[in-house]
């Protein structure tokens, strides 16, 4: 009898999913949990799984389909000649023979990671695997992949010596290719363009002496990273420094809803991240009650999640205040975009040496420019200032954040 397989949860709010692509095509060997298709929602990519093994039947809904959750996606012939569900480990070799025991990515990899590997011309056995047991991820494939692309640093040549050239003609090719935009694209299209029709967006700027944070983190890295095994970045200074300037302009932490003001007295932070899909910005829930280590934590393993599509629905929802760093692309200064239904967004750039009047002296310091894009319907502008005037203060004198001054 056949199986059928099913759209599974898709997380709050969401109803529908588009087929991205199959990894089996009908009348392959499957086995018992194996990624069969990856779906695409307005928020996350996820993959569907095998629910038994044998033998992909009809698929149903082709790639680029909508469905909604329950909708049968294709059916699996039970029984069928499907390979084993789980690999086997490799039998250790015999002690004192010099041979290198079996790595774990000996296992069979993912359909996704397959692909990757063999458009890269990548050796599966030369990239280190950081999933379960061992295993390589789409995000180890994708690093591997980034760093083969970098060149090779080569000597320096003598300049050519230029020679007029006649112009040709311009050598014909595609000018012009169509892509359809994916759901997530669609969705952060829909959202950014109702951010700006629905709020009054006002940016207010400010710039940040990053000296002393700078030095904070120098002083304490190592042991920092010592004790609690994750790096001490930027991003966990700005959390802390946000949270104490949203607790004093809590209208920053509010959300129009209908004829209401709702004023929010708990501080879920969203961190804009990169992902393969596009930006995502998971959220930091109660930060309030996160130290530094736990913020650095949460972060790093949300771009891990981002990176390999792990990103669930409960990581994206919820948000209350954003912060997004362009800095990390060399970004200088930028008017961030409010994250609907949210009232403010706080944007972090490139920190860059510039000249600063210091005691009538002129020095150079490392400068960073901030900026606060806020819904004004609710925000004053005297309200906005104060804010980033706050987050300034802490940034620049950490030992405030520390003493909850």
């Amino acid at each position: 009898m056949s199986v059928e397989i099913k759209v599974p949860p898709l997380g709050e709010s969401v109803t529908e999913a588009t087929v991205a692509k199959w990894f089996k095509a009908a009348g392959d060997a499957v086995n018992l949990d194996e990624p069969l298709c990856e779906l695409e929602t307005d928020k996350v990519t996820m993959e569907v799984f095998a629910p038994a093994a044998g033998r992909l039947g009809e698929i149903r809904v082709p790639e680029g389909g909508d469905v909604a959750i329950g909708a049968v996606l294709g059916l699996i012939e039970p029984g069928a000649g499907a390979a084993a569900t789980e690999a086997k480990p490799a039998p250790a070799a015999p002690k004192g023979n010099g041979k290198p025991a079996p790595k774990a990515i000996d296992a069979p990899l993912a359909p996704s990671v397959r692909k990757i590997v063999a458009e890269q011309g990548l050796d599966p056995a030369a990239i280190a695997g950081t999933g379960k047991a061992g295993r390589l991820t789409k995000g180890d494939a994708l690093e591997a992949a980034a760093a083969k692309a970098k060149p090779a640093p080569t000597p320096a040549k003598p300049a050519p010596v230029l020679e007029a050239k006649p112009a040709g003609p311009r050598p014909e090719g595609v000018r012009e290719q169509r892509v359809k935009m994916t759901r997530l694209r669609r969705r952060i299209a829909e959202r950014l363009k109702e951010a700006q029709s629905t709020a009054a967006i006002l940016t207010t700027f400010n710039e940040i002496d990053m000296s002393a944070m700078l030095a904070a983190r120098a002083r304490h890295r190592e042991a920092f990273e010592k004790k609690h095994g994750v790096r001490l970045g930027f991003m966990s200074f700005f959390v802390k420094a946000a949270i104490v300037a949203l607790k004093e302009i809590p209208a920053v932490n509010a959300e129009i809803e209908g004829e209401d003001i709702v004023y929010k007295n708990y501080y879920n932070v969203g961190v804009a991240v990169s992902a393969p899909q596009g930006l995502v910005v998971p959220v930091l829930r109660d930060a309030d009650r996160m130290g530094f280590a736990d913020i650095e934590k949460a972060i790093a393993a949300f771009g891990a999640k981002a990176r390999d599509g792990q990103l669930s629905t409960d990581d994206l929802t919820g948000g209350t205040f954003t912060i997004s760093n362009g800095g990390v692309f060399g970004s200088l200064l930028s008017t961030p975009i409010l994250n609907p239904p949210q009232s403010g967004i706080l944007g972090m750039h490139k920190i860059q040496e510039r000249p600063m009047v210091v005691d009538k002296q002129v020095v150079a310091r490392p400068m960073m420019y901030v900026a606060l894009s806020y819904d004004h319907r609710i925000i004053d502008g005297r309200e906005a200032v104060t804010f980033l005037v706050r987050v300034k203060e802490c940034v620049e004198d950490p030992q405030r954040i520390m003493l909850g001054l």
